[in-house]
């Protein structure tokens, strides 16, 4: 789905930076979130082994967003949110981790460093990959208990991300065939409250929480749930929520999908 970005600046403004944020389970000074034009390094280790930047240009560190799972375009914004941490020996940059990218509609001039020296990672499956289908998922031990699973999104989007939502979405199904679920409730959260960052008041637009909410609706449909079982329902001005699958990423949080399944 296209984007719709609420911008009070012109896109010569997008480099300016944000302050810190306030997080949820995590310490204010570790947490950054900023606009920024992404920058592509090459790297000494071959294939998929370079790497995303992104400056924060207000107070001019750069951090290495690799980590993120849905990569920066070369030529589009990105906003940034993710912890910092010590790690800058892959990429010459400290590293963001957890980290999430998400790509804006707004247009950027393509960037590339050298390698300079520095390696790069050499590709690893990520912790939230999905096993082979043909692979037995383990059953829900009893007593059954009714849960709560949280799917997250990027600014604005709609779409499930690779090696995170599909994750959270096959763990999602493999509790509602296992507990044989009586009642499933989908409820899409869009994050609409404007948010100054970088020098831009950006919200997502009011008809993506129902629109998360339908397509993880019709996942579950696809993937067999019968859809008199499912209720579903969306609400803008989403709070941010402190769960495991989060990451402590406050902001991030609040663009998500809830499935609540009854056994």
């Amino acid at each position: 789905m296209k984007n719709r970005l609420f911008i009070a600046r012109a896109v010569s403004s997008v480099l300016a930076v944000s302050g810190v944020l306030v997080g949820v389970a995590a310490q204010a000074q570790d947490i950054v979130q900023f606009v920024s034009c992404p920058i592509y390094r090459d790297a000494d280790s071959g294939k998929k082994s370079g790497c995303w930047l992104a400056s924060d240009r207000e107070s001019g560190a750069r951090y290495d967003v690799s980590k993120s799972p849905t990569k920066p375009l070369s030529d589009h914004a990105v906003l940034v949110e993710g912890r910092v941490t010590d790690e800058s020996a892959a990429c010459g940059s400290p590293t963001l981790d957890p980290v999430r990218v998400s790509v804006l509609d707004m247009p950027c001039t393509p960037k590339m460093l050298p390698a300079e020296g520095y390696p790069g990672r050499k590709f690893v499956l990520p912790k939230r990959n999905v096993r082979p289908l043909t692979e037995p998922r383990s059953a829900p031990p009893k007593p059954f208990a009714a849960k709560t699973f949280y799917l997250f999104f990027d600014f604005n989007r709609d779409f499930i991300v690779y090696q995170l939502d599909d994750y959270f979405l096959d763990r999602t199904i493999a509790y509602i065939r296992g507990v044989k679920a009586s009642k499933i409730v989908v409820t899409g959260y869009a994050a609409t409250d404007p948010m100054e960052i970088s020098g831009q008041e950006i919200a997502e637009n009011d008809r993506i929480a129902r629109i998360r909410a339908e397509e993880i609706t019709k996942a579950l449909v696809l993937l067999g749930v019968d859809p008199d079982k499912i209720e579903t329902h969306w609400h803008n001005g989403a709070k941010a929520v402190d769960v495991v699958d989060s990451d402590g990423l406050p902001d991030s949080s609040r663009r998500r999908v809830e499935v609540f399944v009854q056994p």
